[in-house]
């Protein structure tokens, strides 16, 4: 028997190839995954292999101590007999000025100390070490962004924002340093370093010469570590490499779908196939051949399916590999600052190996087990018959399925409707929907057949009409063989499906916030310090020079500060207040607007209830501050003590969190009874009625422009930005579910070409009656069609409900949006793809000889 079925492979070797197409797509993409993030997780171990290398012995501070570590233990480790050198490592901010005289990037850069000598951390592209204090080198990136070079002469502020000049006299790498390499590096001798991020300690000691347990002994006790320098190449390469575990797992997924699409081609493959092979098995069946070794026959072809189209998949993911490492690699692939590799880079692991086969076999044969029970079932008798024409009964729902139908439908239903209008709306909602939209989905499935019928009708009626009689053909066509079609369609719609999800809940993304810019806070301009949060302020002078201008109708300043509200650190704000009512228009849970005046304040609701917080309660609310690194020599960095008197305040209300303030929000004057005068963390800028955007945009750079670190964005292109963020998340979706789209198509092809074959008398037949080569071909074009659109209409109406829910379930002020237009392109594409899938299927049928075809074998 296993001889007969081998024999019958290589004697169908396209129709083998045709089978393990799709297999091969989806192990093709879990090999490129696997080999992809390899590649990315060498690219990290060789990096901080080379780099800490170098370090014999490495002092850290211990885990989530938030301290440094002090300048005596320097000196007290270099005293150490055997110590050839060591180095204590500065960071800091020290904000780098572009050529327009602004701060570059929204985050200060990074101020390091970078020493040369025997243990040089970074590796230079160009130049060397800074020496003395006038003397400063860049990375690679921030450089080209600012369009610096070494020579150049560049001008830094200090901790005070105090502006100094510095020659440019290298340029480093600064290898998988992600905060680095997000916000630039600037880097100074270790003194010079010291004096302008104000730091006073190191984040790191790295030691050359000496062992461990010496070095341990010099550093004391206290909160710090001390490693070998392999282990701290392994600590960070692991830092790092939680990247590559996330792209990992991601990638996966998108991969797991494509296999999951895999395995309905190959089932309704092997379905069909066992349908044109039934005299053949019953002929082995008259010859002998028990039920088991059916079974086992195609078993063993389904194995030998899937291990081609394994092989070929995981040839394919080496290759899809080499070109994701050819096209990103240049640019960093493990997260900002990730190696710089090439397709050369390109490892086969043997895990990669075994997982690919093992996917691509066991999938093909579970894939294949209900086509290889149907065989069993076969009898003999059916060898003498001359009138075959499998796959066409019709379908009629069973009670199991029926009742498996039933009842999936009703409980992923009420999951749904749990998930996006009973719980709180948030994450765990949205996974709730999640798991309601499964189930619905395998309701789907199972019910599927029996839509085939009064879907084909509908969506066939225009091209039946269209393309004449053999578009009726066709129609007629696609409708005969209901579980054929459903499988075929089944695998379109997962795809197109998960593609109108993810394009309904990016277009109610941008609704949201767009309703939220634009009824929560009209504001036209936003200027804030360079951390982007109100962590640096913004000069309190420059709210001044805007009011002194005519083209603003309204500014707002929003002030921040930290307090302990009942031995609890909570964020307290203020805004100028003459906004409120106007501009800022906060919607109350409880309490009114009305009660905020001096003695009380109003709070946002998710302060609220981390706290348990209510309308009517009184609580003291005092100030804290941070000290300043060093503060008297003896103040450590990050930590806060009070700030000015207590205040005692009652709660006048509860607000919804869709406007830009949270916590706690004081009057301006009690801000100032417990902060003192200090500057904003934000100002808002409104033009006036009548002023064109261009001269309110250039009338707000001219206010700005003596204050460096100050950066403005209109609302316009805030927008821009989140829409433009969404965008590219869909775009990336859009390319991998593409993969799942592709092996729906691949099985509509395989499809046709295998009933172009089971139909070859008939075809013959109505060429004999007349029906012309275009027809035919026609008639089968217009039968991909109308599949490939039953497939995509009930993807898009899955999408479509399930991206409402998920929306209904993301926050209260979540905005539902339909994306027509991007729907409508989806239609179209899968009508287009299929009638295309559907090309060479109808080439082979119009060259088949009428002749022949109509002979009795």
């Amino acid at each position: 028997m296993l001889k007969t079925t081998l024999a019958g492979l290589r004697a169908h070797k396209l129709r083998l190839l045709l089978t393990a197409v799709a297999i091969t797509l989806g192990v093709g993409f879990i090999g490129g995954t696997f080999v992809l993030t390899d590649a990315m997780d060498g690219g990290v171990q060789k990096t901080f292999a080379r780099s800490a290398g170098k370090v014999d012995v490495a002092v850290l501070p211990a885990e989530d101590s938030g301290k440094g570590l002090p300048a005596d233990m320097l000196a007290r480790i270099r005293a150490v007999p055997g110590v050839v050198e060591a180095q204590g490592q500065v960071r800091g901010d020290a904000a780098l000025l572009g050529r327009d005289g602004k701060a570059v990037g929204d985050l200060p850069t990074v101020g390091l100390s970078i020493a040369g000598g025997r243990m040089p951390r970074y590796e230079f592209d160009q130049g060397r070490a800074p020496k003395g204090p006038g003397e400063a080198v860049l990375d690679a990136r921030v450089a080209s962004r600012a369009k610096f070079r070494v020579g150049d002469t560049i001008t830094v502020l200090d901790q005070r924002k105090a502006p100094h000049p510095f020659k440019v006299v290298g340029l480093v790498g600064v290898g998988l340093d992600p905060d680095a390499a997000f916000r630039g590096v600037v880097g100074f001798a270790p003194a010079t370093a010291a004096r302008m991020t104000g730091e006073r300690t190191f984040e790191e000691i790295d030691v050359a010469g000496a062992d461990r347990a010496a070095i341990a002994a010099a550093a004391g006790r206290g909160d710090h570590r001390v490693l070998a320098g392999a282990q701290l190449a392994d600590e960070l390469a692991r830092a790092a490499g939680a990247d590559t575990e996330v792209i990992r797992t991601g990638l996966l997924l998108f991969g797991l779908v494509a296999v999951l699409v895999s395995a309905l081609v190959i089932y309704n493959t092997f379905t069909i196939l066992i349908a044109q092979r039934m005299r053949e098995m019953a002929l082995l069946r008259c010859v002998g051949a028990t039920r088991r070794q059916i079974f086992g026959g195609v078993l063993a072809e389904s194995a030998v399916v899937g291990l081609v189209g394994s092989l070929l998949g995981l040839a394919a993911g080496v290759g899809l590999g080499a070109g994701a490492l050819a096209l990103l690699g240049g640019r960093g692939i493990a997260g900002p600052a990730g190696p710089k590799l090439s397709a050369s880079d390109v490892t086969l692991a043997p895990r990669t190996v075994l997982v690919g086969l093992a996917v691509g076999v066991v999938v093909t044969v579970l894939a294949a087990l209900l086509p290889a029970r149907g065989a069993t079932r076969v009898a003999p008798v059916v060898a003498l018959r001359s009138d075959l024409e499998p796959g066409t009964a019709r379908f009629r729902l069973g009670w199991a399925r029926t009742a498996f139908t039933v009842l999936f439908a009703v409980a992923g239903g009420a999951v749904c409707v749990l998930g996006s209008m009973v719980m709180d709306k948030g994450e765990t909602a949205m996974f709730v929907v999640a798991a309601g939209g499964a189930l619905v989905f395998l309701a789907v499935i199972a019910v599927m057949p029996a839509l085939i019928r009064p879907l084909g009708r509908v969506v066939g009626a225009l091209p039946g009409r269209a393309a004449g009689v053999p578009g009726r053909l066709a129609v007629e066509n696609a409708r005969r063989a209901p579980r054929r079609t459903a499988t075929t369609t089944i695998a379109l719609t997962i795809g197109v499906g998960l593609m109108t999800l993810f394009a309904v809940i990016a277009a109610s993304g941008k609704a949201t916030s767009t309703q939220q810019l634009d009824r929560q806070f009209p504001m036209d301009f936003a200027i804030q310090g360079q951390y982007g949060d109100g962590g640096q302020k913004v000069p309190a002078a420059l709210s001044q020079s805007l009011r002194a201008r005519s083209e603003f109708g309204a500014i707002v300043e929003l002030r921040r500060g930290d307090a302990d509200i009942g031995g609890r650190e909570a964020r307290v704000a203020t805004v100028t207040q003459s906004a409120f009512g106007g501009v800022i228009r906060p919607e109350f849970r409880s309490g009114s607007l009305g009660g905020l005046r001096p003695g009380a304040a109003i709070v946002d609701e998710e302060t609220a209830e981390s706290r348990n917080l209510r309308t009517g309660q009184t609580m003291t609310v005092q100030g804290l501050r941070e000290e300043t690194a060093g503060d008297g020599g003896e103040a450590p960095a990050g930590r806060r003590s009070p700030a000015g008197q207590p205040l005692r305040v009652t709660v006048a209300g509860i607000f919804r969190g869709d406007v830009p303030i949270r916590g706690l929000v004081l009057t301006e004057a009690d801000f100032g009874r417990v902060y003192g005068a200090t500057d904003p963390s934000q100002i808002f800028v409104k033009a006036a009625a009548g002023v064109p955007a261009e001269r309110a945009r250039a009338a707000v750079e001219a206010a700005a422009k003596p204050y460096p670190t100050a950066k403005f964005s209109s609302a316009a292109e805030i927008r821009e930005e989140f829409t433009k963020a969404i965008d590219m998340v869909l775009m990336v979706f859009g390319g991998l579910l593409g993969l799942a789209i592709v092996i729906a198509l691949f099985g509509i092809a395989n499809t046709l070409t295998l009933s172009v074959v089971e139909r070859t008398r008939e075809s013959a037949l109505l060429r004999a009656l007349g029906l012309t080569k275009r027809q035919l071909r026609r008639m089968l074009s217009v039968e991909a069609l109308v599949m490939a659109v039953i497939g995509a209409l009930t993807g898009v109406l899955l999408g479509v409900v399930f991206g409402w829910a998920s929306t209904r379930a993301m926050g209260e002020s979540a905005v539902f949006a339909l994306p027509y237009l991007q729907i409508a392109g989806f239609m179209v594409l899968a009508g287009v793809a299929g009638m295309l899938a559907a090309v060479l299927p109808a080439r082979r049928a119009a060259r088949t000889s009428i002749v022949e075809s109509l002979s009795f074998d």
